[in-house]
Order: C-alpha cells, then structure tokens, then sequence
C-alpha cells in the first residue's frame, strides 16, 4: 500500500487509510512538468509513489525542499487553510503520485479524529523539520552574525 511509506499516515487506523487511498487517484507527470505552481489553487495533498520533485520558492524559483523518498508528501498547503500553495513544485523526472482533494482528506479524517490528530502532529513535525533545515541554510549562507530567536 502506497501509503504505508508515507511518514504523515503512520500510526492512522488501517480503516481510515483505505478511505484515504481509495479517495486518491494515481496520477503520472513527464519530467519539467509541475504538480502545482507558487499561487496556484490550493487543492490537493500529493503522495510521492516515484520520481523526484523540487519545491521552490519566490520569483527566482530558490529551491526549498526536494522529495524524492517513496512516501514523500506535497502540496500541504493545501491542508493549512492557504487559498494558494506558497511553494511550485516541478519534477525533476518522470513521477507517479497519489493526488487528493484537501475536501476529500479533511472529511475522512474528521469521521476519525484520533487519525485526525495523528495526522495532524504529523504534519506539524514535518513542517517543523523542514523549518529547521532553512534555518541552519540561513545560517550557512549568513554566518552567525548576531543572536537570532527562531521559535
């Protein structure tokens, strides 16, 4: 099951894991294709089945992240009430996802709220990791000038 690979539906009733896998569709993008772009509508949670995706930010597309483990998710933004991803996404080669429709995800989990949570923890774990490793690139880009508070 594709989604046992994905770190956010760790932990979840088996139940509400297949509700969540059957809502999903499989979806295959060519290589310099993007799942979504900075602005764009946000939707859809993407589950990386294969392939390697580079999220960028900002007019220069600076890379962000690259998610390239089975399992992997994008497009969470889509999860934390933004009206637009905040982030494009672009594939780097041929990659196969999973899709889901944020509306699709938020009903399933609210008919589990312990899933719900697990889930949810997961994500702030996953967004707090990802938050830590801009620091330390400022930090290596910046030096460490001047004391910083970061949370």
């Amino acid at each position: 099951m594709y989604l046992d690979n994905a770190y956010l539906f760790q932990g979840m009733r088996e139940e509400t894991r297949k509700k969540i896998l059957e809502a999903a569709t499989e979806e295959s993008y060519a290589q310099r294709d993007f799942l979504f772009h900075q602005g764009d509508p946000a939707s859809n949670l993407y589950i990386l089945i294969e392939g390697r995706v580079r999220i960028s930010v900002g007019p220069q597309e600076l890379l962000a992240h690259v998610a390239s483990d089975p399992g992997d998710v994008t497009g969470w933004s889509s999860l934390m009430e933004n009206n637009s991803y905040t982030a494009s996404a672009e594939c780097l080669v041929p990659v196969k996802v999973l899709k889901i429709a944020n509306s699709h995800l938020d009903q399933i989990l609210q008919q589990d709220p312990e899933s719900g949570m697990i889930f949810f923890k997961r994500l702030a774990a996953l967004i707090g990791r990802r938050l830590v490793k801009c620091y330390k690139a400022t930090l290596s880009v910046q030096g460490d000038r001047e004391p910083r508070s970061y949370g």
